[in-house]
């Protein structure tokens, strides 16, 4: 049963995440054109960010379908890390694609400091990034209710690059706008608009590998559900003063390790029972793949 439950949501997770692909493989290919063509620099810019939404596709696919696999002698608790592992990719790669945007956008606005006069973009750029807008919104919206649907990360992560890419649009086409607008005098609006690009992307990439990181180096869940998960063990009757409580993250599920006090009277078989209670309880509350263990300690 848990293995059709996981092939069912590996498929939903490719093809949400085909759908991504196939809208980033169209635009990386117009913004090109459009950017070299309606001579750019903000389009470049935005096409060099759909490109890293194409890799990170990739990578989507490829680290789901291993995160995916059951648990294995070597991997006693599953493969879950990996997908972790895809959202800090992810977010490395991001990282990257907006420092590259910045120094270039910087580099040009220093040009024109300096007297450089600078071309105006085509209106072909223009269009380009209002079509990006519409279609990355769009793949955004789909992505991310697939997400939570999926309780996937990697998913998650992938849906605010589809935002991160319609917001640097955004940026994208006021700066060309008023490059071509407004006269020659503003033609540095383009590399402008291709700096707060990269600002964007530099604000998301660091979250997401805030996150991810956080969950490789086996962070905590928050506060507020490990007080829930001590108030849903205390609920058992005969259960009490649940602590010693331990949570991490192993991919899209939750681990979760707690000591409770019991009748020191009770059979073995009974205080087995009641602790077989409390983990049947969390995995109805967090899922049937959630990783629980509850050690059992008599009351004083």
């Amino acid at each position: 049963m848990e293995n059709t439950r996981a092939k069912e949501r590996e498929k939903e997770i490719f093809k949400v995440t085909f759908v991504g692909g196939a809208v980033n493989v169209i635009l990386l290919v117009f913004k090109f054109v459009a950017g070299i063509v309606g001579r750019s620099s903000a389009m470049v810019a935005d096409a060099l960010h759909s490109l890293s939404d194409f890799v990170t596709d990739i990578i989507v696919l490829v680290f789901v379908k291993i995160s995916n696999k059951p648990q294995d002698k070597s991997h006693d608790y599953g493969h879950g890390k990996y997908e972790t592992l895809a959202l800090t990719i992810i977010g490395v790669a991001l990282m990257a694609v907006a420092i590259g945007i910045i120094v270039k956008g910087a580099l040009k606005i220093a040009a024109w400091a300096q007297g450089e006069v600078l071309e105006a973009p085509e209106m072909l750029a223009f269009w380009a990034a209002i079509v990006s807008i519409v279609l990355k919104e769009g793949v955004y919206r789909y992505s991310i209710i697939k997400a939570r649907k999926l309780n996937s990360k990697a998913v998650e992560a992938n849906a605010w690059h589809h935002r991160s890419d319609a917001l640097s649009s955004i940026g994208t086409a006021v700066g060309i706008g008023g490059a071509i607008f407004l006269g020659e005098r503003w033609t540095i609006l383009d590399p402008i608009a291709s700096v707060v690009v990269g600002g964007f992307i530099v604000k998301v990439a660091f979250d997401l590998l805030k996150n991810g990181i956080g969950d490789l180096m086996e962070q905590s869940l928050p506060n507020t559900v490990e007080e829930e998960i001590l108030q849903l063990a205390a609920s058992v009757p005969g259960v009490t003063k649940p602590h010693d409580l331990r949570t991490r993250r192993i991919g899209n599920h939750y681990a979760i390790e707690l000591h409770i006090l019991m009748d020191g009277n009770l059979t073995l078989k009974e205080a087995h029972d009641k602790a077989s209670e409390v983990e049947d309880l969390l995995r109805q509350h967090y899922g049937e793949e959630t990783h629980v263990a509850v050690h059992v300690e008599p009351k004083e």
